[in-house]
């Protein structure tokens, strides 16, 4: 599942066996991306710590399936098919019995572009992932100007520069120690709550 030795849930132990019970899901799946920290447990807490607070945060004020679409597009930008899978299937769960729609978004995703179906805030808030993801010593004052014109306040623009950071992060993560999908189901997501280390997986 990854090119360094993963430690598994069965031969976990101390801290390691505590951080894994936190975050497997309902039938005991521990992520990949989670398991490749293994060898360094505090590596583990503090990578679910940031997704916890960046992604599924309650006092986050964007959609999560907003949120989980720019995931999707800064994964894809990056070649980052792990998460591209599991934050699309994220997206596609929060759209559930708006199957349409879902498609829709993801067909504008997979031209790596910001128009329709996205509300012109949202169109906003993509050209700038977009940039910042591949060229960020471009970013400038007026393209975060540009997403206020466009409905969003400051708190909105640092969810959508957080969201982006972190896939930034969780990509080069992914790809750089080979993490695969092997043995997971795509697509779980912690609940929503103001503790970030609430962070059992649904």
């Amino acid at each position: 599942m990854a090119f360094i030795q993963v430690i598994s849930v069965e031969q976990a132990q101390g801290r390691l066996a505590d951080l894994y019970r936190r975050v497997r899901g309902p039938d005991g799946q521990v992520d990949n991306v989670l398991k490749v920290h293994s060898l360094r447990p505090h590596s583990l807490y503090g990578h679910m710590t940031l997704y916890k607070s960046v992604l599924h945060h309650s006092a986050n004020t964007l959609p999560k399936w907003f949120l989980e679409a720019i995931g999707v597009l800064v994964s894809r930008i990056n070649g980052c098919n792990y998460c591209e899978r599991h934050h699309a299937a994220g997206m596609q769960r929060l759209l559930a019995g708006r199957a349409a729609q879902f498609d829709d978004y993801l067909a504008a995703l997979d031209m790596i572009r910001a128009g329709e179906p996205f509300d012109r805030a949202q169109q906003a808030a993509l050209v700038y992932v977009r940039k910042l993801t591949q060229t960020p010593d471009d970013i400038e004052a007026d393209d975060i100007e540009a997403m206020r014109e466009a409905g969003l306040d400051d708190g909105q623009i640092l969810e959508v520069n957080q969201v982006a950071a972190y896939f930034a992060y969780a990509n080069r993560t992914v790809s750089g120690l080979g993490v695969n999908v092997d043995g997971e189901v795509i697509g779980l997501a912690p609940g929503d709550s103001d503790d970030p280390e609430n962070w059992g997986h649904h």
